[in-house]
Formats: structure tokens, C-alpha cells, sequence
């Protein structure tokens, strides 16, 4: 009878311990995969780079949330000249389209990067000239 209240005591602790191990993991889970509060930038705009290449330049708000908001949108579109051949870099603000949208809803895990855009870089200084 006594080796059957051993095996009984054993068995519990083991069970014990397995819950404290699963209950831990979750703990760490849920604490990783909860969104942090939103990354405020210093720079009034920034670049964000999304997963298929398209880099796009606006103002982001709610960075690092389930809502990400781009507004004042800009991207660049390469012209080509057919007489010189020579291609330049255009910045073209986003609402000229055919639905004319204000602002950009984003996928938070379609966004590679967020970098910022310095006030003194070409694509400020393009920004300033739109306005």
C-alpha cells in the first residue's frame, strides 16, 4: 500500500509541474503576440516599405497596432523621356486616382520596414514643394 501512495504522490507532482510548464508557456505566448502601444516618430514623415516592393511615403499613425494609417501618401513613379531616353524619379501624391482615396488602411504584416524620412532628403523637400 505504501509504494501505490508513492506512485499516487509522484504522479501528482509530475502533473503539478506539467501545468505550471504549460501555464508558463502560455503566459510568455499571450505576452509576445499582444500588440505594444503604437511607435511615434520624430519626423513628420515616414517611408514604409511593404512586403511586395512598393515603398510608399506619407504620415503613419498607429505603428506597431492592428491599424496602421498612412496618410498624406506619396510614391514615386519612374518617367522615361523617349526623345533623350533618360528616366527621372516623380513624386506623386496619392488621391489623383479614380476612388481618390485620403489615406491608406495597412496590413501590419505586409509592412517590411518603417524608416524616417529626414527633414533635409530630396523626398522632404519634394513633400514641401507639393504643398
Amino acid at each position: 500500500m505504501m509504494k501505490n501512495q508513492q506512485g499516487s504522490a509522484a504522479i501528482q507532482i509530475i502533473w503539478a509541474v506539467a501545468a505550471i510548464v504549460v501555464i508558463a508557456a502560455a503566459f510568455l505566448i499571450v505576452r509576445n503576440t499582444r500588440p505594444g502601444a503604437p511607435v511615434t516618430f520624430t519626423t513628420p514623415y515616414q517611408a514604409v516599405l511593404l512586403t511586395n516592393g512598393t515603398a510608399y511615403f506619407g504620415k503613419l499613425e498607429g505603428f506597431g497596432t492592428s491599424r496602421p494609417v498612412l496618410s498624406e501618401v506619396y510614391y514615386i513613379v519612374t518617367q522615361n523621356n523617349p526623345e533623350t531616353k533618360q528616366s527621372s524619379n516623380v513624386l506623386v501624391k496619392r488621391g489623383k486616382e479614380l476612388h481618390e482615396p485620403d489615406r491608406m488602411y495597412l496590413n501590419p504584416s505586409q509592412i517590411l520596414c518603417v524608416e524616417p524620412v529626414g527633414e533635409k532628403s530630396k523626398v522632404a523637400q519634394l513633400i514641401a514643394q507639393a504643398h
